[in-house]
C-alpha cells in the first residue's frame, strides 16, 4: 500500500478505470457473441447486430482498451462469416 498522498489516489483512479473497462470489455463480448448467434440461426436483424458489434470494437480500440489490429481481426471475421451466410 503506498504511503505518497498521489500515490494512494492513482491506486483509487486506476481502480476505477480498470472497473469501467472490464464492464466495457465483457459488454463488447456479449454484443459480439449476439452477432455470432444471429449470423448462425440465420436471423433477419443479422446485419444490425453485425453494425451494432462493429461500433463496438471501433470505440473500443478508440479508447485503447483493446488493440486497433484486433478490433480489425475481429471486425474482418465477422464480415467473413456474414457474407459466407448470405
Amino acid at each position: 500500500m503506498p504511503n505518497i498522498k498521489s500515490a494512494k489516489k492513482r491506486v483509487k483512479v486506476i481502480a476505477a478505470k480498470t472497473l469501467r473497462n472490464k464492464a466495457f470489455k465483457s459488454n463488447m463480448k456479449t454484443v459480439l457473441k449476439k452477432a455470432d448467434a444471429a449470423i448462425l440461426s440465420n436471423d433477419n436483424a443479422k446485419v444490425e447486430t453485425v453494425k451494432e458489434a462493429v461500433k463496438k470494437l471501433d470505440r473500443a480500440a478508440a479508447r485503447g482498451i483493446i488493440h486497433k489490429n484486433k478490433a480489425a481481426r475481429k471486425k474482418s471475421r465477422l464480415a467473413k462469416r456474414l457474407n459466407a451466410a448470405g
